[in-house]
């Protein structure tokens, strides 16, 4: 493998990408802009209804972020005449044939034009409605397929999966395709155009029936959770996933294809700075729970590897396999995670936060300082139903019986208890299989593209993407926290 000049493979070069108001999508989106401002243009598919649509999208939820800051600084007045030379808005959405984009004109000009596809548009809620989940994660990794074989002189597809589709495997997880139909569980063949009629069966059973949105949303969740564990996977978003590389495995064709699949994504670890972050990721749950005192126990097993990656490695590594690839007939897969490395471990993870919110506590809207403890582990689900039980849910039977006896009074505080006791329950089963992972990355065809950028003594400060270089400690007091605390809790 060999890999030139990334800075010059990107000059004059026409860029698509997916999913473009995501996290990482504008992370990718900056560094391009940032590090070769003579790309010809990048065109972003934007979910709207029409250009005014996404323009509102565009500055709302893209530039106008911090994470633009850099771009600003260096343009100043001149940033927007730039931004408008080099972005191209498309209105559409991957979930209809020619990503539904209703401008010929546009699709004409991307089909002659294009050299790369990025394909970043996902639903990443681990229950999504199935119907929804299905086309977005796995047919739309299709359509976008079929929309880079109109295009006339397009270099390469890079598509950005998850490395869990691995489901609830052990062991060293290979850098392996999926092969058409392959199931988790060895048995039965899953057919994905089956489960697309089932969808739309149900659906058209549900609305026959005059449902209400909300069954219909609380029964097409249920649906993909139920083929999911038919099949072997935890979740509707990693089993759709899964099935959107399918696809692509079975239908490239010629086409240079490289898929990507990240762990946990974190914070930005340098670039454009340190600390980036937008939303509530994974571990960041834990981070507010446990910033503001409201984390009673962590439930996981201590020695659990969590595989964490910074964002801008992530797009390091997109940019860099995207250049080694392109013009090149293949499949190639890499994993871009820490686990094998520079594994980071959950009570590690813990102690680290335990350190911080010690030393910097967090302050609530009312000015008081919240004070923690270093939260102990409930290593075991049965530990965790019996905490469950005798902190939850035998008050709840005892105000269940002081409800009776005081003719539903406490009606409401019940029906609140039990609700969220439900939603706790739920989310434990969903994150159930991260929470006691027993798996690590394989990352041997990721270090050949990194031995690649070693070797080709090319811009490698400027496209890092080595977690080894990582210091866990470190970067999370004074880069994650910190940047989570600002961009997000603030």
């Amino acid at each position: 493998m060999e890999l030139g000049s990334i800075i010059q493979f990107l000059e004059s070069k026409n860029i698509l990408v997916t999913g473009a108001t995501g996290f990482l999508a504008k992370i990718f989106v900056e560094k391009i802009l940032r590090t070769q401002p003579n790309v010809e243009k990048i065109f972003l598919l934007l979910r709207a209804a029409d250009k005014k649509s996404a323009k509102h999208r565009f500055h709302d939820e893209i530039i106008s972020k911090e994470l633009f800051r850099p771009l600003r600084e260096k343009w100043g007045a001149n940033l927007d005449a730039f931004i408008l030379k080099k972005i191209a808005l498309v209105p559409g959405d991957i979930s209809y044939e020619d990503l539904g984009v209703k401008d010929s004109k546009l699709s004409e000009e991307m089909w002659g034009q294009l050299d790369v596809i990025v394909n970043m548009a996902a639903t990443t809620n681990f229950d999504e409605r199935y119907d929804i989940a299905l086309g977005i994660n796995t047919l739309g990794a299709k359509n976008v397929l079929n929309f880079a074989k109109k295009c006339a002189k397009l270099k390469a597809v890079l598509h950005v999966s998850t490395a869990y589709v691995c489901g609830e495997k052990e062991g060293l997880i290979l850098e392996e395709p999926f092969t058409m139909g392959e199931t988790l569980i060895g048995a039965s063949q899953l057919d994905i155009n089956h489960e697309k009629e089932l969808v739309e069966e149900r659906l058209n059973e549900l609305q026959a029936e005059g449902c209400t949105e909300e069954f219909i949303t609380s029964t097409m969740k249920d649906m993909g959770i139920q083929r999911s564990r038919m099949y072997g996977w935890p979740n509707t978003y990693v089993y759709t996933k899964a099935m959107g590389e399918m696809l692509l495995g079975q239908f490239k064709e010629n086409l240079p294809l490289v898929i990507i699949r990240p762990t946990i994504i974190t914070s930005t670890y340098k670039e454009p700075f340190p600390g980036w972050v937008e939303g509530v990721r994974t571990i960041d749950s834990v981070l507010i729970g446990y910033g503001k005192g409201k984390l009673n126990f962590l439930l996981g097993d201590p020695e659990s590897i969590i595989d964490l990656i910074p964002a801008d490695m992530v797009v390091n590594t997109m940019i860099a396999a995207m250049v080694a690839h392109a013009s090149q007939p293949c499949e190639k897969i890499y994993h871009a995670g820490s686990s094998l490395r520079n594994p980071v471990k959950l009570f590690h993870l813990r102690d680290l936060f335990f350190i911080y919110f010690h030393h910097n506590p967090w302050i609530d809207k009312h000015g008081n300082t919240i004070k923690v403890s270093k939260v102990q582990f409930l290593s075991t689900i049965a530990g965790f139903y019996r905490y469950m039980a005798i902190c939850y849910l035998l008050p709840l039977k005892g105000l269940q019986l002081v409800n009776m006896v005081f003719c539903q009074y406490f009606k409401n505080i019940h029906m609140d208890l039990n609700q969220k006791i439900t939603l706790v329950k739920r989310y434990v089963e969903l994150y159930k299989p991260y929470l006691f992972f027993k798996a690590v990355f394989d990352d041997m065809q990721m270090e050949k593209l990194r031995r690649a950028a070693r070797e080709s003594n090319v811009e490698g400060d400027m496209f890092s993407f080595d977690p080894k270089c990582i210091d866990w400690e470190e970067y999370i007091m004074k880069t994650h926290v910190p940047g989570f605390i600002k961009h997000v809790m603030k």
